[in-house]
């Protein structure tokens, strides 16, 4: 018995409505499971450390852009994909939370930016740093070798 679900679930449509495979089929729906798994584990790690996705998504951002470690929010919306409702729904939990403050913005009077406290900072680091732990130890187990030519594959398929 294979214990493989993305064969299985292959071998039934084959089975049953072969006509909806495609080349592509088997690809998508691994692609699909890998990205399920790294969610998961990202999740877990987030409610450890009391963020929800958006939360990491926003504090990761402002961290990974350097010093001053602050954004315009409507540049934190464009780069994370989060209507400016979103963006200011998740900026004021974390204002609440003291991860991060409005600050008028130094090149427009009229506007504002979103920064990262030093508490902020702390904790997209830690953050960071226990997502890429979790991320690893996924496929611990896979040698080096593996993981950069499923890189590469991927690399070709990735259209942006």
């Amino acid at each position: 018995m294979n214990d493989d679900p993305v064969d299985q679930l292959i071998a039934s449509w084959q089975q049953e409505l072969p006509e909806v495979l495609h080349p592509t089929s088997e690809l998508a729906k691994r692609i699909m499971v890998l990205a399920g798994e790294l969610n998961e584990s990202t999740r877990r790690v987030l409610r450890d450390l009391g963020l929800t996705t958006a939360e990491f998504d926003v504090i990761v951002s402002l961290r990974r852009g350097g010093t001053p470690y602050r954004q315009k929010p409507s540049d934190l919306s464009r780069s994370l994909l989060l209507s400016s409702g979103g963006t200011s729904n998740v900026t004021n939990q974390l204002v609440r939370r003291g991860l991060v403050t409005r600050e008028p913005d130094p090149d427009d009077g009229r506007g504002t930016q979103i920064r990262l406290t030093p508490e902020g900072i702390s904790l997209a680091e830690q953050a960071v740093k226990a997502s890429s732990a979790a991320h690893h130890e996924l496929w611990a187990d896979l040698p080096d070798e593996t993981v950069a030519q499923a890189a590469k594959a991927l690399r070709a398929l990735f259209r942006p």
